[in-house]
């Protein structure tokens, strides 16, 4: 069984959700669109107020090369293109639909058959992809075509599948696994194609044999796909940490995967990745668990992108009496809500539950220099230095201590005994230096 060798800590599942199968979610009498749905440039709009759409057609282009197409998730009349809050309060660019039917594009096979064979090339894949609008469902979001698009110098040798989902009470990789286990393997083939490489890894942790077993009975009947069984251990699911855990390989600092000829994907983006290349259907749904130890209700759903978070939570009984936050994501990552009408968008993984006493933060105390923080950190940092450093605006000494490697995982916060908020310090600490690093490069 396999894991990363440095840091690491290990948090209580909670997988409560993990026997609730995917099920399909109410089509939304409006949507909200968002333009900004993944990393890097928002879309632009390319329809206009009265138009009338249909499922799957195309409605926002790339605006940059970081950038991807955004495509209806519903049929029918535009009503607004205006300015909304996302789910931290912040104003977005969304292309609003008053929904009539569900009429979609016919180009779209919507057949249960699964299309095993790939037909297109290697460019022709990575085109459609990009066509159809496929990012990184795994958090971040990065447009897919461009991650299989290795820079000039840089060559893939590994295509690496996340399916850890380290996260606790998340379970909507878990059932994709299960469900859909032949088309995230296609998915994962498909990209192995377009990259050029002959061995592709699917790691999954072992609080998740049914997943392991299904996959590990499929993945024979297609070439040089590997699935690898990993331990329960945070943040497992982090790219760094499972390019580690799966080859042995280290991306070095201020490195990315491509360093280490590994290329990582996560196991929705491997679905979608089947669908649009072999089904021809852009991304515009998304998977996303329903959880929390407060909630009567364990969910797994399938959505349309834009529709908004409060019809989710008010079909799944409402927001629980004793919720003192919601998360979208994970406890260890992800972000509470501040709007909970904001639409759902295509990385949207999950409406989280939190009560007082599991958010509740205890009052801080000195550091006792017990290295609990050092001995969790995953990327061998020393947070309660950058901690110290931060708190005293210390810039050149910070990027002296590689802040700039932090993955904002939170181990160190987790595993610190006088509950110091070590990762909120170094988070704003690492954005002023990478601000200062990129004003520096600028001027080069």
């Amino acid at each position: 069984m396999k894991t990363f060798s440095i840091g690491g800590v290990h948090p209580n599942d909670n997988k409560i959700s993990a026997d609730a199968a995917i099920h399909d979610f109410d089509i939304p009498k409006v949507a909200y669109i968002s333009m900004a749905q993944h990393l890097g440039a928002p879309a632009e709009p390319i329809v206009a107020v009265g138009d009338k759409v249909k499922v799957g057609q195309q409605i926002a282009k790339p605006s940059g090369f970081i950038s991807a197409p955004v495509h209806s998730s519903v049929s029918g009349t535009v009503k607004a293109i205006d300015t909304i809050k996302d789910l931290a309060g912040n104003p977005c660019k969304a292309v609003i639909i008053d929904v009539e039917g569900d009429e979609w594009l016919e180009t779209i096979d919507r057949s249960e058959k699964i299309e095993s064979e790939i037909k297109l090339e290697p460019k022709e894949i990575v085109a459609k992809i990009a066509e159809c609008g496929v990012v990184g469902l795994g958090g971040a979001t990065f447009p897919t075509n461009v991650k299989l698009s290795p820079p000039p110098g840089k060559k893939a040798e590994f295509l690496i599948i996340n399916g850890a989902e380290c996260e606790p009470y998340l379970t909507s990789d878990y059932r994709l696994l299960i469900e859909k286990s032949e088309e995230v393997i296609i998915g994962a083939a498909i990209m192995m194609k377009a990259l050029g490489v002959t061995k592709g890894f699917i790691g999954i942790e072992e609080n998740k044999p049914e997943a392991i077993k299904k996959l590990s009975a499929i993945a024979p009947k297609y070439a040089g796909i590997e699935v690898v069984t990993l331990k329960k251990k945070y943040p497992q699911g982090g790219e760094k940490q499972l390019i580690k855990a799966v080859t042995g390989r280290e991306v070095p600092s201020k490195g990315l995967p491509i360093d280490t000829g590994s290329v990582v994907q996560n196991v929705g983006t491997a679905f979608a990745v089947y669908e649009a290349v072999q089904k021809n259907k852009p991304l515009f749904e998304g998977i996303m668990t329903v959880t929390g130890d407060c909630s009567s209700a364990q969910k797994n759903f399938r959505h349309r992108v834009g529709t908004p978070m409060s019809e989710i939570m008010a079909a799944c009984g409402g927001v629980p009496e004793d919720a003192a936050k919601v998360i979208s994501g994970g406890p260890m990552m992800g972000k509470a809500m501040a709007n909970l009408d904001a639409p759902t968008l295509k990385g949207t993984s999950s409406i989280l539950y939190l009560t007082a006493e599991q958010t509740k933060r205890k009052e801080e105390s000195n550091c006792i220099r017990c290295g609990k923080c050092v001995s969790a950190c995953p990327m061998g940092l020393e947070p309660y230095l950058l901690n110290k450093l931060g708190r005293a605006g210390r810039m050149d000494d910070l990027e002296a201590h590689f802040v700039y490697d932090c993955i904002e995982c939170g181990c160190c916060s987790y595993s610190c005994p006088a509950y110091i908020p070590l990762l909120d310090t170094i988070r704003l600490s690492k954005q002023r230096v990478m601000g200062i690093i990129r004003a520096r490069a600028a001027k080069k």
